[in-house]
């Protein structure tokens, strides 16, 4: 599985920014998809997941809730992020990941996803 983000860039704050992950995979529907992200010197911190549906449950964290929604296209292989509102604060690199396994209480997990992508850099001004 091969994951490739993109759509990244410099934004003011409360502004907005789609980003996209392309996925080279047959199976795509079968893969649980996550967003993550991670500031410098920080961890790699939870963002939002979708399960394996077009229209399959979605999860966010505390802090993206009601500003941010994730969504997948099976028929294009895509994942989506779409961010609104931004904050300083949502200043990181963005990955996305991909795995079958993920069970539903480890779906806020990085190490539950085995494939990741190579990250792409949302920066937000003040």
């Amino acid at each position: 599985v091969q994951l490739q983000a993109y759509g990244g860039g410099l934004v003011q704050a409360g502004g907005s920014l789609r980003l996209s992950c392309a996925a080279s995979v047959r199976t795509f529907s079968t893969y649980v998809m996550g967003w993550f992200r991670q500031a410098p010197g920080k961890e790699r911190e939870f963002v939002a997941t979708i399960n394996r549906n077009q229209y399959g449950s979605t999860a966010y964290s505390d802090s993206v809730k009601g500003r941010f929604t994730i969504s997948r296209d099976n028929a294009k292989n895509a994942l989506y992020l779409q961010m609104n509102s931004l904050k300083p604060e949502d200043t990181a690199v963005y990955y996305c990941a991909a795995d079958r396994g993920v069970i539903q209480s480890e779906r806020a997990n990085p190490g539950a996803y085995g494939y990741w992508g190579q990250g792409t850099q949302v920066t937000v001004s003040s």
